[in-house]
């Protein structure tokens, strides 16, 4: 390497095109100018351009065409991480490589050049030859014109730090057959994003062979030998490392799926602007029914601007009322419950409570937790986040709906990061914890004595109001920088900038959360499921076209999971509920999941309609021998539990009636009201089938509270209204 000599006539290589130079200006006030001519690129015509030479020379695509490479100052930052005598052979080695090329061991070449070394009278290969026996003969080790080249390579690709010698994997990457680490770094990304379980290494080395046969079969410099085993292992680690490809198939999966860098903070400046939702299972085993165990899915949403938290837990899978509950447990006040302290409430906290009360009387009694309108929710590619149902229902609410793209969690880790947390300050301390793999997970899990999910739902609301009241480090004020705020200190702060505005929501707004399906409206009503449903509401639109030309006529119906004695259809004139025709056949409430069991195991041995009455005596059999607790098989009694887990969610006192009725909502499956029933007409605990009485019965129903009549006579049950 040497200094670039620029004259007249010199070729130049200049942002991918060959130049020549024409001209040199040297006395100037702004610096040296160069004149350099070329070919176009595309109409092969001469072109003219000047250059400053300072321009010209900083340029990184500027070199000499034939001519030394460009000087290098040695990279002393990289040289200090290496010991001395290693930075000491480094620049020996650099003056032996230099005397190879020109003659001259210094960069400023002075003196006479030795014969064997004269570039005007040998070759490079002769040179080369010459260097390797003069370093053997001074006592150097393992010196062959092979390594003579290899470190003029290392010289050119990275000056005199290539010369130093480095310990571990880019030393090993250097020395190793290239053409068998770019089989490498062809093979490991693809196994990464297939999502392929590990294996032996012994595999990858098939593969590698393979890889090898298949695209340098035919390779002039030859048959390509794949190192030993034990060598082939530690170039593997190398290059796994080097693609950021080590540790376990998850982790592989999760730095594949990250996005691709610099990434920047998502600013939220006012509650609701971001909202963020997402499920996971909790860990923690709860007994669903006859010392049943299972685990619980949490849905939560994440407020960006103010951490807050709302969370569902249901038994199975994330149901798309989930999303209308969500939405309702952000957008309303939760009331106190008897048993909280009184440092809970709103009224105790640093919110302008009796602002807010001026403003919205449901506020009076609440406990300090935000109340925010969405503007913009987040979500994963769940079939619960992105139905149409969700997308039309949020959309008629103003809300923006944002799927991410897939398998992207960094994506939403405003709310992944909060399931961390609720494990340590919450799921840790409960009996049941199952850690958060297999291997955490404690032996006799499910004989610890387990918690029913009616009172991990009460503790977890409490949890839930507990969570504002705590610091957040990501939560910080301008003129308090170094102080974490509360979720509830942040909402309190942001009030005066963005402003409450109460929404009160109708029972048509959580109706357009709920699944939907498309059916025709025939003479015997509307029928899906076994079920028919029918009401006078339809008469004057049995047999017509709703109009919806991309569902070919049929009628838009809703419908609850956890509650199928009824439907609600779309009209002219807005939503009409449609009752299930069997209603007052079945005396006892019951869920989709419940309804499946039965379809399942009743064979159809009639018509549609004999067949459907068949299911509903099969159905309020099998509820009235659940409600004795008789003669269940362990499928049953495996149905029994799920099914009082998916209902056994009860609406508190002063809670969320997502429906706005008294007796049927997202948490109440189908069950009826009993308005003046006396108190000895109340059922014993053992009769709570479902878990749907309140948690305290001894005090008497409340208003609109919803009972389990088993004790009463059956003819009697089947006529309540």
């Amino acid at each position: 390497m040497s200094r670039p000599r620029l004259e007249i006539g010199t070729s130049v290589r200049y942002g991918d095109r060959e130049w020549s130079v024409t001209g040199i200006e040297a006395a100037l006030a702004s610096g040296p100018r160069i004149w350099l001519a070329g070919k176009g690129r595309e109409d092969g015509n001469e072109t003219v351009a000047v250059f400053g030479l300072a321009e010209l020379l900083g340029d990184a695509s500027f070199e000499l065409v034939g001519g030394p490479q460009r000087l290098r100052v040695p990279q002393m930052g990289l040289l200090s991480t290496v010991s001395e005598g290693e930075r000491w052979r480094a620049f020996a080695l650099e003056r032996h490589v230099r005397e190879v090329e020109t003659g001259h061991p210094m960069l400023v070449g002075k003196g006479p050049v030795r014969t064997e070394y004269d570039p005007d009278s040998t070759t490079l290969a002769q040179r080369e030859q010459a260097k390797a026996d003069e370093l053997t003969a001074q006592g150097w080790e393992d010196v062959s014109r092979a390594t003579v080249r290899r470190w003029r390579d290392r010289y050119h690709a990275d000056g005199v730090w290539g010369l130093a010698r480095k310990r571990g994997g880019s030393a090993r990457l250097s020395r190793a057959e290239p053409r068998v680490v770019e089989a490498l770094r062809a093979l490991l990304p693809v196994e990464a994003h297939r999502s392929r379980s590990r294996g032996w290494k012994k595999r990858m080395r098939k593969e590698v062979q393979w890889w090898l046969a298949d695209n340098h079969s035919k390779d002039s410099k030859g048959t390509v030998r794949v190192p030993p085993q034990s060598t082939f292992n530690k170039l593997l680690d190398t290059v796994e490392a080097s693609l950021g490809l080590q540790g376990t198939v998850a982790q592989r999966r999760a730095r594949a799926a990250r996005p691709t860098p610099p990434f920047k903070p998502t600013v939220a400046l006012r509650p609701g602007e971001i909202v963020m939702m997402d499920s996971s299972s909790l860990d923690v085993m709860v007994r669903l029914d006859d010392g049943v165990a299972g685990r619980l899915e949490l849905t939560t949403a994440v407020d960006v601007a103010v951490r807050g938290l709302w969370g569902v837990l249901r038994p199975a899978g994330s149901k798309l009322t989930d999303v209308a509950v969500l939405l309702a447990q952000m957008m309303t006040p939760m009331v106190m419950r008897p048993h909280w302290p009184e440092g809970l409430a709103m009224a105790a906290s640093v919110v302008p409570h009796e602002r807010l009360t001026a403003v919205d009387e449901r506020l009076k009694d609440a406990a300090a937790r935000p109340v925010i309108v969405p503007e913009t929710i987040v979500v994963d590619q769940g079939k619960v986040f992105v139905s149409p149902a969700t997308q039309a229902a949020c959309e008629s609410l103003g809300i923006s709906l944002q799927p991410v793209p897939p398998a992207n969690g960094p994506a939403k880790g405003h709310v992944e990061r909060p399931f961390g947390s609720v494990n340590s300050l919450f799921c840790q301390w409960l009996p049941g914890h199952t850690g958060s793999s297999v291997s955490e997970r404690g032996s006799k899990v499910e004989q610890e004595p387990l918690w029913s999910v009616a009172e991990l739902q009460a503790l977890w609301e409490e949890f839930l109001v507990h969570w504002h009241h705590r610091p957040h480090a990501g939560l910080r004020h301008p003129l308090m920088p170094k102080k974490a705020l509360t979720p509830n200190q942040m909402w309190a702060a942001l009030l005066p900038v963005a402003g409450y505005v109460p929404v009160p929501l109708s029972s048509d707004d959580f109706v357009e959360l709920l699944p939907v399906r498309w059916q025709p409206i025939t003479d015997a009503g509307i029928r899906f499921d076994y079920r028919t449903y029918d009401d006078k509401c339809l008469n004057s639109h049995r047999g017509q076209d709703s109009g919806v030309r991309s569902q070919r006529g049929l009628w838009e119906v809703h419908y609850n999971p956890y509650d199928p004695v009824r439907i609600w259809v779309r009209l002219p004139d807005g939503f009409r509920e449609v009752p299930w025709i069997h209603t007052t056949s079945v005396g006892l409430p019951f869920t989709h999941h419940v309804w499946e069991h039965i379809c399942s195991v009743v064979e159809r041995t009639g018509s549609r309609d004999e067949h459907e009455a068949e299911l509903v005596l099969a159905l309020d059999d099998f509820l009235r021998r659940a409600a004795r607790k008789e003669n269940l098989s362990a499928a049953e009694r495996r149905v029994v539990a799920k099914s009082r887990a998916s209902g056994a969610v009860p609406v508190p006192e002063g809670g969320i009636s997502v429906l706005d009725v008294p007796a049927l909502s997202f948490g109440l499956a189908g069950v009826y009201a009993a308005p003046d029933i006396d108190d000895e007409t109340v059922p014993d605990e053992d009769d709570d089938v479902f878990g749907l009485l309140d948690d305290e019965p001894e005090a008497g129903p409340a208003a609109g509270e919803s009972l389990i009549l088993s004790d009463m006579n059956p003819e009697e049950d089947r006529w309540l209204p």
